[in-house]
């Protein structure tokens, strides 16, 4: 059977629960202790798929194609490990479930209510990915804010595992936030105490406290949260504002987080083994002497989270090129207006990533355009390939009007279009998800890359290359690097006589990792690094 580490929030949302059940896990693992990790998100959406970027972030996809919330990006980061569906559990999933079971008769005329049929089926599904991922110990982070009315139920099902499966099986870690106030110059507790205040009204007590804060906390402040909390001062702990987020596991473990928990579930702790990630901490504090600029162009970018594992894709790439990353955050929108000319006249390449409908497309077409004709080195991804399609099909193979149906329904030349089976299909569910294979073409910079003929990417899209334009697209110098096995479907192009001309129909972004940045983010910084150089 395995044992459960609960991550509650206290305080207020945004804390970074994620990060902290992610360093969990890492400093775990790096014991040998087979873990797995999930998170439960207390919205009704079944899942964030068709949620907007603006209040949701970014969409993560796993190996088996489910779309789940950032915060498995994450786990999967510092992990190193490929989650399921089974990882991601929604309020939306499990009252659709209840409700099939209801209309089937499953329950056999009850009354279908919160307790027992909604934390039972929680409970289920916390138990079924422990039991599939055959986990010694399973980390589940709970979504929101302890005292938010949409997280009660989780809360309950805690509650009630606790005592089902044997108190010495369950370690509850609650995250809170700790204020400094500088008219006072001191920290305030009253903010963590009204938290756990909250918790216990509802029948939980933490077992470690993970304060987060600007500023190491004092002695009389861990006293304080001891005292009033009623936990052992050896358990408050602190997790501080760090440049890197990979620093935080590192931070815990000198802390005793992962001793600690492994205590109270009774488990034997061993010396961790986080040489390679120590290395790899260090790479990124040590100080550059310069920075690469990368222009990422985008609609959503007023969020950064919309664009999260690109920018640690990016980070990655930067580590293990030994040199520093500056992100030049480009609306779309103001290229369409202001040109690139102006806009990307002192970035060193330019990222054009993935996205749904046609508001600040025109401005993406641009910012290939000029990436193409001034020898910047470009990567497009999804929707950014798609972009460099239309751009090229429209200025090179003199397409006039070429565009995708997605976006001009009547172009006479649709470059980008529809899969056949997805015609009349919304969106929502429905699309090109999950992990596919490419075989990339011998001789072109993808193959150099990846140093394989056969990559397995994950994919979040419904619109592809038209294969009626091709050849004609190919006859003109449109590379076609890598294509589905069958050869039915173009997963990635690029250009000859470019410093790095490179667009992919998937999101490498997905599966690139601290210690192994992904090969393509790993190419794109390493020529945006030559032009830097090449400039000094």
């Amino acid at each position: 059977m395995s044992h459960y580490v609960f991550v509650t929030g206290g305080v207020l949302s945004s804390l970074g629960k994620g990060i902290t059940a992610a360093s969990l896990g890492t400093i775990l693992k790096a014991r040998g202790l087979k873990t797995t990790i999930m998170k439960c998100d207390p919205y009704l959406n079944v899942d964030p798929g068709t949620m907007s970027p603006y209040q949701h972030g970014e969409v993560f996809v796993t190996e088996d194609g489910a779309e789940t919330d950032l915060d498995l990006g994450h786990y999967e980061r510092f992990m190193d490990v490929n989650l399921s569906r089974h990882s991601s559990v929604t309020t939306g999933q499990v009252y659709s479930q209840v409700i099939q079971k209801e209309r089937r008769g499953d329950y056999l005329g009850a009354t279908v209510q919160v307790i027992p049929h909604i934390t039972n089926a929680i409970k289920d599904m916390i138990i079924r990915a422990a039991r599939i991922n055959d986990a010694q110990v399973t980390i589940v982070e709970v979504g929101g804010t302890v005292g938010d009315i949409e997280g009660q139920p989780y809360l309950e099902a805690i509650r009630q595992m606790r005592n089902e499966i044997g108190r010495d099986k369950v370690c509850n870690i609650h995250l809170t936030y700790i204020p400094f106030t500088k008219s006072l110059g001191e920290m305030k507790t009253k903010p963590t105490q009204h938290s756990v205040r909250e918790m216990r009204a509802i029948g939980l007590t933490p077992d470690i406290i993970v304060c987060r804060t600007q500023k190491p906390i004092t002695s009389e402040v861990r006293n304080k949260i001891s005292l009033f909390c009623d936990i052992d001062r050896d358990k408050v702990l602190e997790a501080r504002d760090v440049d890197c987020l990979y620093e935080v596991p590192l931070m815990l473990e000198e802390q005793g987080l992962a001793d600690k928990t492994l205590q109270k579930l009774g488990l034997e702790t061993t010396i961790p083994d986080l040489d390679s990630w120590k290395e790899m901490v260090s790479l990124f504090k040590k100080k550059k002497s310069e920075k690469v600029r990368i222009a990422l162009v985008g609609k959503y970018i007023k969020v950064a989270d919309a664009y999260i594992s690109i920018m640690e894709s990016l980070t990655h790439a930067s580590i293990h090129n030994d040199l520093g990353l500056e992100i030049v955050w480009v609306p779309s929108e103001q290229i369409e207006k202001e040109g690139a000319d102006k806009l990307l006249a002192d970035v060193d390449g330019v990222l054009v990533p993935g996205g749904f409908g046609d508001r600040g497309v025109e401005g993406k077409i641009e910012s290939i355009r000029y990436c193409r004709e001034k020898k910047i080195p470009f990567f497009g991804i999804c929707l950014g390939m798609q972009c460099a399609v239309i751009e090229y099909s429209r200025n090179v193979a003199g397409l006039k009007g070429a565009n995708s149906s997605e976006f001009d329904p009547e172009s006479p030349y649709p470059v980008i279009s529809l899969l056949p089976d997805q015609n009349g299909v919304v969106k929502g569910g429905t699309m090109r998800l999950g992990v596919y294979p490419c075989r990339v073409q011998e001789k072109t910079a993808g193959y150099s890359l990846y140093k394989t003929s056969l990559i397995y990417e994950r994919h979040r899209h419904r619109f592809e290359v038209n294969n009626e334009f091709r050849n004609l697209l190919a006859n003109k110098g449109l590379i076609m690097s890598g294509t589905s096995p069958d050869g039915q479907l173009v997963e990635m192009i690029e250009l000859e006589n470019h410093p790095f001309f490179v667009g992919c129909q998937f999101h490498p972004e997905f599966k690139s990792r601290p210690n192994r940045p992904q090969p393509l983010f790993y190419g794109f910084f390493n020529a945006a690094a030559k032009v830097r150089a090449a400039k000094t």
